[in-house]
C-alpha cells in the first residue's frame, strides 16, 4: 500500500490523481498505522514549515515519518515534503523538522525583478541523471510555487538545482529517500514521467 500522507496542508487528491496515473494504489490517510504499514508514502504539502510540523505531531505521524524513512521505506516528498526532512526550518521563528537530512530550509532574499514567491515554470538542472530523473532531459521545466528553499549540508544529496535569485536545490535523492521542491502533479508530462520513475524504485522494494 502506498500512503498520501494526509496533515492538512495541500491539495491532496490532485497529487494522489497524478500517482495513481501511472499506476500507484494509493490511500490518502492521517492514520499513523496506515503510515507504519505503508510499503512507500507521499508527503505533500503548501504552506509553512511550522504549521506543518505542528500539524504532524497533533495527528501522530511526525516520528511515525521519521520512523519509515530510517527503516529505510520509500519516501517521496513535494514541497514542503522535501523542506521537513532537514533539520531546521526559518518560517515564523525556528522549527525542528525530521532531521533526517543535514540543513536547513530558509527565504529566498529579496532581489530587484524578483517576486516572492516564486511561482510558475522553471528549468531543473540534474544533478543525479539515474533514479529520479531517468529519461528526463537537462533544463525541463517543472511547477514551483514557494518562499522558502532548502539548504543542505550533503551536497552529493542534491538531485536538481533551479536559479532562481540564488541557484537553490530543488530535489533530493538520498537512498531511500526522493522529494523535490517543485510540483510534479502539476507539471504535466515531466512530472507523470518523474512520479513513474518513483514507482519504478518503489517496485524493486
Amino acid at each position: 500500500m502506498i500512503v498520501v500522507v494526509d496533515y492538512g496542508m495541500g491539495n491532496l487528491r490532485s497529487v494522489a490523481k497524478a500517482f495513481e496515473k501511472v499506476g500507484f494504489n494509493i490511500k490518502v490517510s492521517s492514520n499513523p498505522k496506515d503510515i507504519k504499514d505503508a510499503k512507500a508514502i507521499v508527503v505533500p504539502g503548501v504552506g509553512a514549515f511550522g504549521d506543518a510540523v505542528h500539524n504532524l505531531k497533533r495527528f501522530n505521524l511526525f516520528d511515525e515519518i521519521i520512523n519509515h524513512i530510517q527503516e529505510g521505506k520509500p519516501y517521496f516528498g513535494i514541497c514542503l515534503g522535501l523542506q521537513l526532512l532537514f533539520e531546521y526550518g526559518y518560517e515564523f521563528g525556528e522549527h525542528e523538522g525530521f532531521g533526517v537530512l543535514k540543513g536547513k530550509v530558509v527565504r529566498f532574499e529579496n532581489k530587484e525583478g524578483y517576486k516572492i514567491p516564486h511561482m510558475g515554470w522553471n528549468q531543473v538542472w540534474i544533478k543525479q541523471k539515474e533514479g529520479l530523473f531517468s529519461d528526463i532531459k537537462e533544463g525541463e521545466y517543472f511547477y514551483f510555487v514557494h518562499s522558502y528553499y532548502a539548504k543542505p549540508e550533503n551536497k552529493e544529496d542534491i538531485a536538481s538545482t533551479t536559479d532562481y535569485i540564488t541557484d537553490f536545490c530543488s530535489a533530493i535523492q538520498k537512498d531511500n529517500i526522493w522529494a523535490v521542491q517543485f510540483h510534479p502533479e502539476k507539471s504535466q508530462k515531466a512530472g507523470l514521467k518523474l512520479i513513474s520513475n518513483f514507482k519504478n524504485f518503489v517496485d524493486k522494494y
